[in-house]
């Protein structure tokens, strides 16, 4: 047995070396390749934060001057901040934030369209006025005095809806888009050239069942028949015929309607009678008129009351948004910004 005894000791160190060796040389291995399996994952959390402030400072060095109209006053303000002012005055904070992040978007693709093209009327160094001119703004203080005790509510969803969105806004072919909104639908939006002079491609007619719901998808106005002349430039004969509606849009709305000494559009009549859409119909009852109509606004673009309805529906923005802007991008606004300070 004693002449085994070597060989056995040397088989039993070659046997452990066999084994321990691989593992040690494994392990190190493996647990590189789990790290770098875990940073392709995970992109550097500095990174992220770092990408994220200089959007916020960006926004931030970016100032709106707002025309004041009551005051004549200039107001100049960081864009995010004018931002929060504009959607708290044009969509309802009761709305919701789903369809208050579309407004968002919508409201700072406008002014980030409007401050790169550089175009201005207004006195001093303003960019847009408070009204809808422009976009309708109100400060903090003047939400204070309108919301009252529903203020630090309010202000925190309107704040947030923006926040959530911040640099975001739509494009088409890499541009910025005219982003129009309207309070109601009647059912349906209508085409650009329906109402302005220009067809644009992203602003085409899509349904918008959601705004029956509306409190202003119907309305009714009654006006003298001396007014209804007086204000159109026609006259009726004694007949309950009033005008005949001869074209509509894609939209469902009057685009022509003929009374017996002239044709006029439906957006004339709109303007001239103050009519809350350019779909109605008339009734004459003796000497007055009533004038029914469906919808509020020019039915271009994204239905607020619309986008509300699909967000309650568990639609988020960004379906919104796609819905009432045909074949858009959101995309970021730092080409937009940089230009912008760059001009400073």
């Amino acid at each position: 047995m004693k002449r085994y005894k070597p060989l056995f000791i040397t088989a039993a160190v070659l046997f452990t070396v066999i084994l321990i060796i691989p593992a040690l040389l494994v392990v190190p291995f493996g647990e590189k390749a789990s790290e770098e399996s875990m940073e392709s994952v995970q992109p550097p959390k500095k990174e992220t934060e770092s990408a994220s402030a200089k959007k916020k400072q960006n926004a931030t060095a970016v100032k709106v001057a707002v025309y004041r109209t009551e005051t004549k006053e200039i107001e100049k303000l960081p864009l995010e901040e004018y931002l929060v002012g504009v959607v708290a005055a044009e969509m309802p904070a009761e709305f919701e934030e789903e369809a208050l992040k579309a407004q968002a978007l919508a409201a700072r693709t406008y002014i980030v369209k409007h401050l790169t093209s550089g175009s201005s009327n207004l006195p001093g160094e303003a960019n847009v006025t408070d009204t809808v001119q422009d976009q309708v703004y109100h400060n903090r203080k003047e939400l204070k005095k309108l919301w009252k005790g529903n203020y630090e509510e309010k202000i925190q969803k309107i704040e947030e809806a923006v926040a959530e969105t911040t640099g975001e806004i739509l494009t088409y072919n890499g541009d910025p888009i005219e982003a129009t909104f309207f309070s109601t639908s009647n059912g349906y939006t209508d085409n650009s050239e329906e109402y302005w002079p220009n067809s644009i491609p992203y602003l085409k007619s899509v349904e918008s069942p959601w705004d029956k719901k509306s409190p202003k998808f119907t309305a009714k106005k009654v006006i003298s028949v001396d007014q209804f002349e007086r204000s159109l430039g026609v006259t009726l004969g004694d007949g309950e015929q009033i005008g005949k509606i001869i074209s509509t849009t894609p939209g469902k709305r009057v685009e022509k309607v003929k009374f017996d000494n002239k044709t006029l559009t439906g957006k004339d009549v709109r303007t001239k009678l103050e009519l809350a859409s350019t779909d109605f119909s008339f009734e004459r009852h003796g000497n007055e008129i009533t004038i029914n109509t469906k919808g509020n606004g020019h039915g271009i673009g994204m239905s607020q009351y619309g986008a509300n309805g699909m967000a309650e529906e568990g639609k988020d923005y960004q379906d919104i948004v796609h819905h009432y802007y045909q074949d858009v991008s959101i995309s970021s606004y730092d080409q937009e910004l940089n230009s912008l300070m760059a001009k400073k």
